[in-house]
């Protein structure tokens, strides 16, 4: 099975396969860096899963609010109209932590944090911080992605 590596240093996301990497993507993690804690807005570390895979089918720069297609397809004009939105796009690659006390149960579970992998608007920017929390990455990757791992897939997170 694949594995994720997700280095915040780095800000990329490495797939492996058979102890190799595959696949590199540049990311987007939390402006307000690494933590595990509910209300931070920062980006979880250690080991997760992909948990839930959402989205699937659904046209690039679908928009996705609580997890479900609201029937919006992101344009520059519709961001223009939302300039405050989080913007949830494509498909959603949904973490669960594996750590208990360090990013599973309580105040610092990432499932219930609703930490993702998620597609974001072309004008973000990758490689450096800018998330409240989820790791951005660029939609044509992440539809690349999903269809590369599946639930259950291990995803490491390193600071």
């Amino acid at each position: 099975m694949p594995r994720i590596e997700i280095s915040i240093p780095e800000q990329s996301l490495a797939l492996i396969e058979d102890g190799r990497e595959v696949r590199r993507y540049s990311v987007s993690t939390s402006k307000n860096g690494a933590g595990e804690r509910r209300g931070s807005f920062c980006t979880p570390c250690g080991e997760h899963i992909v948990r839930a895979k959402i989205g699937a089918g659904q046209p690039v720069n679908s928009v996705f609010v609580g997890r479900r297609p609201t029937g919006e397809i992101w344009t520059a004009e519709l961001g223009d109209r939302f300039p405050g939105r989080d913007w949830i796009l494509t498909r959603i690659l949904w973490l669960s932590g594996c750590e208990p006390g360090k990013n599973r149960r309580g105040e610092v579970d990432t499932m219930r944090r609703y930490i993702y992998i998620h597609g974001s608007p072309d004008t973000v920017e990758m490689g450096k911080p800018g998330s409240i929390g989820c790791i951005r990455i660029r939609n044509q990757d992440v539809v690349e992605l999903f269809e590369l791992v599946p639930a259950g897939t291990e995803v490491r997170i390193a600071t």
